[in-house]
């Protein structure tokens, strides 16, 4: 049994724009209302005693921005980063902060029926950090959680 997402009612909700992207081979995706940019990569400043996945800060004109390694946020191995990697400037409420993925695909847009449940098979922070699981052109497209994925300001200053 799959569980789909979307209205209860029966009534059909207007189709969400997502940003697609690359980490690891595996394909994610992030409402696109949440982001705010797309910059190419920038060296970052490391801050002592933060958690593995913060790979630092860069100074967004004049506001330090924390960057999440997002590949060793969901559990992949660290990779160096590439002149190729791009940073998703995201906002969410009052966070702001940057996540460094391999590349960006595409904005793609989905209807609430296309959006599946992720199945409940594993306790690793991956799975718990996608809400939702789509199949487009026999990729399967994993849509993240920003509010679980971005680490709170005490984590980072941890």
């Amino acid at each position: 049994m799959t569980t789909q997402i979307g209205s209860d009612d029966g009534t059909t909700a207007d189709a969400s724009e997502y940003l697609s992207f690359r980490i690891a081979e595996n394909e994610y995706s992030v409402d696109i209302t949440s982001v705010k940019e797309i910059r190419g990569w920038t060296r970052t400043t490391s801050l002592p005693h933060s958690p593995d996945f913060v790979r630092g800060v860069i100074n967004l004109r004049g506001t330090v921005l924390p960057v999440i390694d997002l590949a060793l946020r969901l559990g992949f191995e660290m990779t160096e980063p590439e002149d190729r990697n791009v940073i998703i400037v995201v906002d969410i409420g009052e966070r702001v902060m940057g996540l460094r993925v391999d590349a960006v695909s595409d904005i793609l847009s989905f209807e609430p029926d296309q959006l599946q449940l992720p199945p409940d098979i594993t306790s690793s922070s991956n799975t718990q950090f996608v809400k939702a699981l789509t199949v487009l052109d026999d990729r399967m497209v994993k849509i993240l959680d920003l509010e679980a994925v971005l680490p709170s300001d005490e984590e980072i200053a941890a």
